[in-house]
C-alpha cells in the first residue's frame, strides 16, 4: 500500500489512499466533533470510551477531533473530571488507538486544540493574552513562546491549533479584542510570521511542531458596531490593503491552515466566498493547505445569514467554495451525503477536499507517528522554563500610561505600607483572559501575591477587593478605605473580566477570601461573545478610586482587561497608570516588577485609546478626507498608537533618508539617531511611518512600515536604520493590483504615531 510509504510524497500517498476509501469513510475525514464527548472519567480516575465516540467509527470514522484536551466551563470539564498532562496524553493515545485499530484503513485522527496564549489544557503554561502580546512591539520573543505552547501541544498529542487570530481591530468594543494584537496590519503581520514561525518549527512532522491555524478569515474585527460576526462594510480595496495583509504575510511564511470567519462582507458570508477562498487565497497567494469553519458556521448559512434552504444547500455551498473540514462536524455529518445525492455537489468535489486533510495528515508525520509519549507530556507541560517567558512576554507587554512626578518606582525598602485594593487584585481568573482552562490552587500569581513575594514582608502589604467588576454593591467600600487610610500608597487593580464561571464561588467584599455560596458571581464584561455599547469602568469601580482619592494617597492604576477602558476622571486625577491587559499567569509578578523597577516599562500601545467612546474609530491610520471634529471634541486619541511610557526618556534627532530621490523598484535608508536621556537602561520601540503626500486613491494620513525594539544604555546614543522600498511605499490600487506610484513621500520616525520626526522621500 503506496499510503503507508513513507518515502513518497504526501501527495502521491494522499492519492493512493483516497483511491481505496468509500463514500462514507471520505465523509467521515471532514468532520470534526468535539473531542471532549468521546471520553469519560470514572470516579476510580479511569478513562472510558464513550458510545457516542465508538458511533463514529460505525459510520465511517472521523477525520479530526476538537478539543479532545480541551478544560473550561464552555466544554463543562473541570479540574476534577479532566486530564493531567501525562493523563491527558495517555487518553489522547487510547482515542487514537481505537481509531487506528477500528478503521478499515487505520487513519489516524488530527487532534486540534486551542492555543489563543497557550495550550487550553489543565495544567498547561497560560501566556499573556495576544492583545499584550502585540505591545510588546517583539516579535522575537513572541516567537519563543510559540515555539512553548508548540512544544507543550504536541507533546501531549494535540497536533493543529486554531491560532493564530489575525483580526484587524476596528472597535474595540468587540469582545474578541483581547484575542487581536493590534489595529495595524502591518505589526499583526510581523506577529504572524512569528507565530508560523514558532509554531510550525522547522517541519511539521517534527516532535515540537504544531499545525497552525489563522483566523477569522476575513474582516471579521471590521464588524459594524463591534459587535460579534455582524456584517463587515468595506470595499475590496481596502480589504486587500488593511485587513488581507497579514493573513498574506502568513501564507507567505507557511500557514498550512487557515479559519473561515462567520460574518459576511457586501452580503456573502465568508464561509461561502469563493473569491476569498479560491481567487484569493489560493490562486493569487498559492495557498496549498486546507480550509476549516468555525464551530457553528454552516448553520448560520441556514439560520443567520439565510444564504441556503437547508442543510444540503448549506454544505454544498461550502465544499464547491473551498471549505475542506467543518468544525463541530454536525452539517457535513448529516447533510453532505444527501448533497451529493441530490446533485448538489459531484464526488469530485468532496475528494478534493479530502485530499487536502490527508496530504496535512501526512506532512504532520501522524501515520508514522499518531501516538504522545505521557512522559513527556508530564515533563513538558507547564515547565519552570515556559512560566519564566511567561513572565518576560507580560512585563514586556505592561504600557505605562502615565507618572506624574515620578510615582513610580516604588521604593521596596521605603515606600511603607502599601494597600493593594480592587476587585481584579487577587482574582486569578480576572487575571486571564477567555479561552483559560481550570487552574489548581496556587498556580497563578495575582497582583497582590506579586507585590507581596516583591516586599518579602507581607505586615506591609493591606488588601481589599473593595467591590465586584460588575456590580454596584459599595459593600466592601469601609474596609476598603480603612486599608487605604492606614497606607503609604495605594495600588488599585481594576479594569474587567473574561472569566466565565468556573465555580469556585465569589469574594467576600469585606476580607477578599473566596467563599462557596450557592451563586457563583460571574463578572465578565469582555471574551467572545460579550461585546459592549461602552468603554467604561463598569460596577461601583470608580467610585471606589473616587473614594479613595480623597484620603490624598498617591495611587497607582493597575488595568487588568481585554479591552481600552475609557475613563477621563482616572486620565486625570491618578499618579500613575499601568496598562496590563490580561498579562496571564504570571502577570502578578510582571506587575510587581515594573512597580518597584526591576523591570523598566517598555510595552507601547498596540491599540489606541480614545478620550470617550463617541470618538470611535480612533484608529490611527484614518483617511485625509476624515472631516475635522465633533462639536464637543476632536478625533485625537487620549493615548495614541505607539505610545507608552518608561524609566528613561528618549530624544530623536537627524533623521536622514538616503538617497533623497529613488525609482519605483529603488531603496532607500533611512536613519536616526536616538538618545536616552535618563538614568536607566531602557528599551525604546523605534517607529517608522510613510504617508503618501499625494496618490491616485485617498490614503491615510500615515502607516507603520517598520520598528525596531532597541536597548539603550543612559547617556547612550544608538544610529537606527530602516531600509524603505517598494514593500514600504506600495498600495492597493483600484485594480487591486499592489502599485508604487511617482511622488513625493513624507518618512516619519518617532516613538508613537503623533510624535514624529520627518524627511522627504521622492520616487520617480
Amino acid at each position: 500500500m503506496d499510503y503507508k510509504n513513507a518515502q513518497l510524497t504526501a501527495a502521491e500517498r494522499a492519492s493512493d489512499l483516497l483511491g481505496r476509501m468509500n463514500l462514507e469513510e471520505k465523509i467521515g475525514q471532514l468532520i470534526q466533533p468535539f473531542g471532549w464527548k468521546c471520553f469519560e472519567k470514572q470516579e476510580d480516575g479511569a478513562v472510558a470510551l464513550t458510545d457516542v465516540f465508538k458511533e463514529y467509527w460505525e459510520q465511517g470514522g472521523i477525520g479530526s477531533l476538537y478539543g479532545l484536551l480541551r478544560a473550561d466551563p464552555w466544554t463543562g470539564v473541570t479540574l476534577e473530571t479532566g486530564l493531567t498532562p501525562e493523563d491527558g496524553a495517555a487518553v489522547l493515545n487510547k482515542v487514537q488507538r481505537y481509531a487506528m485499530e477500528s478503521s478499515r484503513l487505520g487513519i489516524p485522527i488530527l487532534f486540534g486544540e486551542e492555543c489563543s496564549h497557550g495550550h487550553m489544557a489543565i495544567g498547561a503554561t497560560v501566556f499573556p493574552v495576544p492583545l499584550t502580546i502585540g505591545s510588546t512591539w517583539n516579535p522575537e520573543l513572541y516567537r519563543s513562546m510559540c515555539r512553548a505552547v508548540a512544544v507543550e501541544t504536541r507533546a501531549q498529542g494535540g497536533a493543529a491549533t486554531y491560532s493564530p487570530v489575525l483580526d484587524v481591530v476596528r472597535d474595540p468594543r468587540w469582545g474578541r479584542t483581547e484575542e487581536c494584537f493590534s489595529e495595524d496590519p502591518y505589526l499583526i503581520s510581523e506577529l504572524a510570521v512569528a507565530a508560523i514561525q514558532g509554531l510550525q518549527g522547522t517541519g511539521l512532522a517534527e516532535s515540537d511542531s504544531i499545525l497552525a491555524t489563522v483566523k477569522h478569515f476575513a474582516a471579521y474585527g471590521s464588524t459594524e458596531g463591534g459587535r460579534n460576526a455582524q456584517p463587515a462594510h468595506m470595499g475590496l480595496r481596502e480589504l486587500h490593503e488593511v485587513d488581507l495583509l497579514p493573513f498574506r504575510k502568513a501564507v507567505a511564511a507557511g500557514a498550512q491552515s487557515v479559519m473561515t470567519a462567520y460574518n459576511e462582507i457586501d452580503g456573502v458570508p465568508c464561509t461561502t466566498s469563493r473569491y476569498l477562498l479560491q481567487d484569493v487565497l489560493r490562486e493569487q497567494w498559492g495557498f496549498d493547505g486546507f480550509v476549516i469553519t468555525d464551530c457553528g458556521a454552516l448553520g448560520m448559512l441556514v439560520h443567520g445569514h439565510n444564504t441556503a434552504e437547508d442543510g444540503a444547500e448549506a454544505v454544498a455551498q461550502a465544499i464547491l467554495a473551498g471549505i475542506d473540514m467543518e468544525m463541530s462536524g454536525e452539517m457535513f455529518k448529516q447533510h453532505l451525503e444527501s448533497a451529493l445525492a441530490q446533485g448538489l455537489l459531484a464526488v469530485e468535489d468532496l475528494e478534493r477536499a479530502v485530499v487536502r486533510v490527508l496530504e496535512m495528515k501526512f506532512k504532520l508525520g501522524l501515520f508514522e507517528q499518531p501516538y504522545a509519549d505521557p512522559a513527556r507530556a508530564k515533563s513538558m507541560i507547564g515547565r519552570q522554563e515556559h512560566r519564566d517567558l511567561a513572565r518576560a512576554v507580560a512585563a514586556e507587554g505592561i504600557v505605562m500610561l502615565k507618572n506624574r512626578n515620578r510615582t513610580l518606582p516604588l521604593d521596596k525598602q521605603d515606600s511603607g505600607k502599601i494597600a493593594v485594593i480592587g476587585p481584579n487584585a487577587g482574582a486569578i481568573y480576572n487575571q486571564l483572559g477567555d479561552y483559560t482552562s481550570p487552574q489548581p490552587a496556587g498556580r497563578i500569581v495575582t497582583v497582590l501575591d506579586g507585590i507581596r513575594a516583591a516586599l518579602g514582608n507581607e505586615d506591609r502589604v493591606l488588601y481589599a477587593p473593595g467591590c465586584r467588576v460588575k456590580d454596584d454593591s459599595r459593600e466592601g467600600f469601609p474596609y476598603a478605605l480603612e486599608c487605604a487610610a492606614q497606607a503609604d500608597t495605594v495600588v488599585l487593580v481594576i479594569g474587567g473580566s473574561s472569566a466565565r464561571d468556573f465555580g469556585e464561588g465569589s469574594i467576600d467584599l469585606l476580607t477578599g477570601a473566596s467563599v462557596v455560596t450557592d451563586h457563583a458571581w460571574s463578572d465578565m464584561e469582555c471574551g467572545e461573545g460579550i461585546d459592549r455599547s461602552s468603554l467604561n469602568l463598569l460596577g461601583a469601580q470608580l467610585a471606589l478610586v473616587q473614594e479613595i482619592y480623597k484620603l490624598g494617597k498617591p495611587i497607582v492604576i493597575v488595568y487588568i482587561n481585554g479591552r481600552p477602558i475609557v475613563e477621563p476622571w482616572i486620565v486625570q486625577h491618578a499618579d500613575a497608570i499601568l496598562e496590563a491587559w490580561y498579562p496571564g499567569q504570571e502577570g502578578g509578578h510582571a506587575v510587581a516588577d515594573i512597580l518597584f523597577g526591576n523591570v523598566n516599562p517598555s510595552g507601547r500601545l498596540s491599540i489606541s485609546i480614545p478620550k470617550q467612546v463617541g470618538q470611535l474609530p480612533v484608529y490611527y491610520y484614518k483617511r485625509r478626507a476624515r472631516g475635522k471634529r465633533y462639536l464637543e471634541t476632536d478625533f485625537n486619541a487620549e493615548y495614541p498608537f505607539g505610545f507608552g511610557l518608561g524609566y528613561s526618556e528618549f530624544s530623536y534627532s537627524n533623521l536622514r533618508v538616503e538617497p533623497a530621490v529613488i525609482a519605483a523598484d529603488g531603496q532607500a535608508t533611512v536613519t536616526v539617531d536616538v538618545t536616552n536621556l535618563g538614568e536607566w537602561t531602557g528599551a525604546e520601540v523605534v517607529q517608522l511611518y510613510i504617508s503618501d503626500r499625494t496618490a491616485s486613491v485617498t490614503r491615510p494620513e500615515k502607516m507603520l512600515k517598520g520598528f525596531h525594539k532597541i536597548s539603550i544604555q543612559p547617556s547612550e546614543t544608538q544610529t537606527v536604520s530602516f531600509t524603505v522600498g517598494r514593500e514600504q511605499l506600495e498600495f492597493v490600487s483600484m485594480d487591486l493590483s499592489r502599485i508604487v506610484e511617482s511622488g513625493s513621500f513624507s518618512v516619519m520616525v518617532g516613538p508613537h504615531c503623533e510624535q514624529l520626526l520627518t524627511a522627504s522621500l521622492n520616487v520617480g
